[in-house]
């Protein structure tokens, strides 16, 4: 039985999900769900926090895509490339996932909530001002290496190039001020796996985004 997802596919923590089961070539059963999902009391039972992705795999229950990311690899992967078994490999990958939850996914949040929600129609600039930095500890990142974790590409670069592509709707990414972050979102776009999860949500998120800014 293929491992069942909770998920909306505007979410970039959800499409971070399915890029990983792409890049597996693993099914998953996609339930999309409503704003008051996660309010349901049996949503609750399964997962207390109110957040999605959530993972049903047989009876074994999961949330949190990163989370989610790492069993999935560890679970159906053919090999381990996506998510090494190697301790300071995985050390860095799992840095860079937490630079993502702790850093870059709140700074996505603080600046696309407000106008989604109709609450504004424009991105200030404190909120242009804080994901400009943290594309610049991206660019950082990707110092003398193809890949935010060396030369192969992990679940680090599927889940961060899932905020990124979302951030770059309405803030464009300066490829004279960050050249090795552009490139690497150019090469991430164009892997087959990532647009099979992400062109068509991608370009239908864009129209939304650019109507709420009034672009």
């Amino acid at each position: 039985m293929a491992p069942k997802i909770y998920l909306k596919y505007m979410s970039p923590p959800c499409r971070a999900v399915l890029t990983v089961a792409r890049a597996l070539e693993l099914e998953l059963e996609i339930v999309e769900v409503g704003d008051d999902f996660t309010k349901n009391p049996d949503i609750l039972k399964l997962n207390p926090q109110h957040t999605i992705p959530i993972m049903e795999d047989d009876d074994f229950i999961l949330w949190e895509s990163h989370a989610i990311n790492a069993y999935l690899v560890t679970q159906y992967g053919s090999d381990d490339s996506l998510y090494p078994k190697d301790p300071k490999q995985r050390a860095v990958i799992d840095q860079r996932l937490h630079f993502e939850s702790g850093v870059l996914y709140p700074r996505f949040v603080d600046a696309f909530v407000p106008v989604l929600m109709g609450v504004t129609t424009q991105i200030t600039d404190k909120c242009f001002e804080k994901i400009d930095e943290a594309c610049d500890f991206l660019n950082s990142f990707l110092e003398d290496r193809t890949w935010l974790c060396g030369e192969e590409i992990t679940i680090a670069d599927a889940s961060i190039l899932c905020t990124m592509t979302a951030i770059e709707m309405a803030i464009p990414i300066d490829g004279e001020k960050f050249p090795r972050l552009a490139d690497w979102l150019q090469r991430g776009k164009e892997l087959e796996f990532f647009k099979e999860a992400n062109d068509e949500i991608l370009e239908k998120m864009t129209a939304y985004v650019s109507e709420k800014l009034g672009l």
